[in-house]
């Protein structure tokens, strides 16, 4: 089949190997001509994935129509504040009826709040959606590392096509139909990602770690059961397994982000260092703790993380506040 990958970031660029390692036509889309011009001159993407060489057959493309054009499947790796202007040029260009959509951006829109299944849906109204997340680094998926992911949607004939799509035999893929699950933890696990990295700057050792990232599938749990997820799915590869790799791993802007902070840079200047990459978790700390705040749900990690990128706490005294809380049950 054809498939269509719209954004030339780390992970579209490395779905878009594996796809094209599956037998698939593909098209990856960019939405800088200059940088996409480049990209077919060097087939490299230095700019997201440095390593992987992009082979002569995977069309480089600047115009979004001619990359979904019959394209049975269009895979959505836009980050998710970026998402929805991506979302009405998608738009614009039409979709056909039978075409997937395959999510695969980590966040909550800020303002909105919103899933992406939701930021979809108003821009593009009903369509064959799914979300694809798990434990997943870009640069171990672009060179064969063994990995496995899930897939969610709500029509009940899309997960296994996607799955078929997708899957072989380094990389294996699960089925559910709990989409608000999947993305929620999806979404979260950016936002303990920076907290982990807080612990590694602040040399804070493995106990401290093993504390948040246990106590991080805690408040994930609880705030995705209040949005309508199922408490098994934040058991799974969207849950605990997107909170373990990206709280450990060397690869994640995210813990990068937060291990700065530890070491007491300021979020302005590492940002600014990190150029175009983004680190999702920044602006999804906002729009999870809004959506505690909405929905009155206890999260108090993600609430240290706020205070911490948004309103100058001391990451050490956030610490100690989180130590210092109230005796609890471990169930609470």
């Amino acid at each position: 089949m054809k498939a269509a990958v719209l954004s030339d970031g780390g992970w579209g660029t490395a779905l878009s190997l594996l796809l094209l390692k599956n037998g698939h036509r593909v098209a990856l889309w960019g939405p800088f001509a200059d940088y996409v011009e480049e990209m077919k001159r060097t087939r490299r993407n230095d700019r997201f994935l440095k390593g992987p060489e992009l082979p002569p057959e995977l069309e480089l493309t600047a115009d979004m129509a001619a990359a979904v054009s019959g394209a049975e499947v269009v895979v959505l790796a836009t980050p998710t504040q970026y998402a929805r202007s991506g979302l009405m040029t998608l738009a614009d260009v039409g979709l056909g009826e039978d075409q997937i959509l395959v999510n695969v951006a980590k966040g909550i829109e800020c303002d909105t709040l919103k899933r992406m299944s939701e930021v979809c849906a108003d821009v593009l109204g009903e369509h064959n959606y799914a979300v694809l997340c798990g434990p997943s680094h870009a640069e171990e998926v672009c060179r064969g590392v063994p990995t496995a992911v899930v897939v969610a949607s709500q029509v009940c004939d899309i997960p296994p096509r996607v799955q078929d799509c997708f899957m072989n035999d380094l990389f294996r893929v699960y089925t559910t139909d709990d989409v608000i699950g999947v993305e929620i933890g999806a979404a979260l696990k950016n936002v303990f990602a920076i907290a982990a990295g807080i612990c590694d700057g602040m040399q804070l050792g493995d106990n401290t770690k093993a504390a948040l990232v246990t106590r991080a599938i805690t408040e994930t749990a609880r705030l995705g059961k209040a949005l309508g997820g199922r408490a098994e799915t934040f058991s799974g590869l969207s849950g605990i397994g997107d909170i373990i790799v990206t709280c450990t791993s060397g690869h994640s802007r995210n813990r990068y982000v937060g291990e700065e902070l530890g070491k007491g840079r300021k979020l302005d200047d590492i940002i600014t260092g990190m150029g175009m990459v983004v680190a999702e978790g920044v602006r999804t700390t906002r729009s999870a703790y809004d959506l505690a705040q909405r929905l009155e749900v206890d999260t108090p990690i993600i609430a240290e993380v706020y205070a911490g990128l948004y309103n100058g706490k001391d990451l050490r005294q956030g610490v100690r506040d989180l130590m210092t809380r109230r005796s609890k049950d471990e169930r609470e």
